[in-house]
């Protein structure tokens, strides 16, 4: 892992918890609402980038046809409603109650992504709204050039680090991928 993504996650890391910290929840009741967040964030930009090639790819001169549901299930992305676009929550006008927005916003993704039905948090109420009005701009600046799996190795970052501060309950534990890789050698699965 390069220094420029360790600081990334730390930095990011810091900011969460510090924010966990100030709204008097356990680590338990926050990480669910923030995991929430950093898969919001990256559906949104793949989401983002498949309608970009979409647009590229319709015939020019006819005008660009109107994009379906389909057109994104067959590049394998996550449909995502307009209220459901990370740059819509990010300019929700100040006071508004951005608890309810992200809440709908997860459910508008479930409703047409029927695989995802019953999986999306969707109580953000136990947040404020400053702080996810904070935590949608601090997750707005992931930088999105870079190359690999950026997003999944920050939230198997978050994973790990809410592991270690909720320490372990009732069998619930988090298996660093390190370890996952060694026993995965050890046992040599053949399937």
């Amino acid at each position: 892992m390069t220094s420029s993504m360790a600081e990334l996650q730390n930095r990011l890391w810091e900011v969460a918890d510090q924010l966990r910290a100030n709204s008097e929840l356990t680590s338990a009741e926050y990480k669910t609402p923030v995991l929430g967040l950093v898969f919001l964030r990256f559906v949104d930009h793949r989401f983002t980038q498949v309608e970009d090639e979409l647009n590229q790819d319709t015939p020019t001169g006819r005008g660009p046809r109107p994009m379906t549901k389909d057109d994104y299930k067959s590049r394998g992305v996550l449909y995502l409603p307009e209220t459901s676009r990370y740059k819509h929550l990010l300019e929700l006008p100040e006071g508004s109650d951005i608890g309810h927005a992200v809440g709908q916003a997860m459910s508008a993704i479930e409703d047409e992504n029927q695989e995802l039905r019953g999986v999306l948090p969707q109580d953000y109420s136990k947040l404020d709204s400053r702080t996810l009005s904070t935590l949608l701009r601090i997750f707005s600046e992931i930088p999105l050039s870079v190359e690999g799996d950026l997003f999944g190795k920050i939230y198997e970052y978050f994973l790990g680090n809410f592991a270690i501060t909720e320490g372990q309950r009732g069998g619930e534990f988090f298996t660093p991928t390190s370890l996952v890789r060694l026993i995965v050698e050890i046992i040599e699965p053949f399937k």
